[in-house]
């Protein structure tokens, strides 16, 4: 789970050092005296070792999600569908669940609704988001961007909105101070220009400073397997996706009731076939942002990420 991830990061570095060092203190003393007490210790060691998972694991079952906020960082009203069940999940444990979405989707035109593209359909979209941040338990923080940063008018007006986008969501990620961050990988989920401008811009912005309450950063993922010939273009290599989120039959209920708000997006049995994978399956995969391991001199002495 994210928050098990986000305690092993945070709350069990202390007693798992310890546990460390009480264990090298065990193993050299062990090393002076008969081979029947070190094999005994070979024994005890590994014990230990589970000992201090099983501790983390109690402690986890024990938080208190109300302390917990979670923040989902997106491009377009219904981009939040794709975690849906993961967000009921906290929300029913009790965790603040805050939606942010950059644009008021209003290139989004489908066959699903006679509406064009402007501000009839964006007005539609901003009450589809509403109401299904209100299904999910999640307070919404809509913002006022128009889908593609307003790209096709022009580069300098693109690239006037892409540094107005970075200054708000420094303002709300500095207010609402989440500790873990949801939002899309490099690849957009679907190769999506708006999804990968969030993912890059999401990512630049933790990275920027040293924040008081520094969060953990997770993209979603789709495992390369599942998606064919298009794995070049989005997806992730399951030896990345190192955080799996299970929920539960109810949480994917309440994921399907708030995709089907997006009505103008999504037919209904493109929402029930996702409703079934997630019931089938009973999880997703995150690939978590991991912080520098060391400092070093050159790229070439830094320690390999893949050993």
């Amino acid at each position: 789970m994210v928050l098990n991830y986000l305690l092993r990061k945070r709350e069990d570095f202390q007693s798992t050092h310890e546990q460390l060092h009480i264990m090298t203190r065990k193993t050299s003393k062990c090393t002076s005296v008969k081979i029947f007490n070190n094999n005994l210790c070979l024994l005890i060691l590994p014990l230990l070792f589970v000992l201090t998972g099983f501790n983390s694991l109690l402690q986890a079952q024990d938080r208190n999600y109300e302390d917990v906020i979670i923040m989902g960082v997106y491009a377009h009203p219904d981009d939040e569908t794709s975690s849906g069940p993961v967000f009921a999940k906290y929300a029913r444990k009790g965790a603040k669940i805050i939606l942010v979405v950059a644009t008021d989707g209003r290139l989004g035109v489908t066959d699903l609704t006679d509406l064009e593209a402007g501000d009839e359909l964006a007005a539609l979209r901003r009450e589809e988001m509403q109401c299904a941040a209100d299904v999910l338990g999640a307070d919404l923080h809509h913002m006022h961007y128009h889908d593609q940063l307003r790209a096709p008018e022009g580069q300098d007006l693109f690239i006037q909105e892409s540094r107005k986008i970075i200054d708000d969501l420094h303002e709300i990620m500095g207010d609402r101070q989440p500790d873990i961050i949801i939002t899309w990988g490099p690849d957009g989920g679907s190769n999506h220009l708006d999804h990968r401008i969030i993912s890059g811009t999401v990512t630049q912005i933790v990275l920027s400073k040293n924040w008081e309450n520094r969060p953990s950063l997770f993209y979603s993922g789709t495992q390369i397997p599942e998606l064919g010939d298009l794995w070049r273009y989005r997806g992730v290599h399951e030896d990345f996706l190192t955080v799996r989120e299970t929920f539960t039959e109810e949480d994917v209920d309440v994921a399907a009731e708030a995709a089907r708000c997006h009505s103008s997006q999504f037919r209904p049995e493109l929402i029930e076939s996702w409703a079934e994978q997630w019931r089938e399956t009973g999880h997703t995969y995150f690939r978590p942002f991991e912080a520098p391991r060391a400092m070093a001199d050159d790229m070439l002495s830094y320690p390999s990420q893949y050993e």
